[in-house]
């Protein structure tokens, strides 16, 4: 990973931060939405970190790097291996074809700053252009 990868992330992060207190201060919806999440990823039938790992893969499948930052660190602190990270990656690329294996260009970024072995990442994730990119998810813009 390199610099400006490292300051892209800390970025997001900050952003992410600086609009949460905004707008806990200023919106009741986005209040309501920051509930409805933790109820979403509490334990229940599904572990949380089951959970993390399917938004893990949702989040490749939409090309969310901000989602794939935060589903990525929240998985391995509910205690995700990193295998288990690398095959919600995976199953991102099947459902969402060839977009979806570009986007796992920045999953191996955010593996990195959370503590992933960077060589491992390559070995699943290597850095190369697909053949052909064919939309798969009919949710993602074309």
């Amino acid at each position: 990973m390199n610099n400006s990868d490292s300051e892209k992330i800390k970025k997001i992060i900050e952003d992410r931060q600086h609009a949460h207190k905004f707008y806990s201060k200023n919106s009741k919806v986005y209040n309501a939405f920051t509930e409805m999440g933790k109820k979403t990823y509490a334990d229940g039938e599904l572990e949380k970190k089951h959970k993390e790992l399917i938004a893990i893969g949702i989040s490749i499948c939409i090309n969310c790097e901000s989602c794939m930052e935060w589903h990525i660190n929240e998985a391995l602190r509910a205690g995700a291996s990193q295998k288990q990270v690398i095959e919600a990656i995976e199953v991102g690329f099947e459902m969402g074809g060839g977009p979806a294996t570009v986007a796992g260009r920045s999953a191996r970024a955010y593996c990195s700053v959370n503590g992933l072995p960077i060589s491992t990442v390559n070995q699943i994730i290597p850095i190369r252009k697909p053949f052909a990119i064919i939309p798969m998810c009919s949710a993602r813009p074309i």
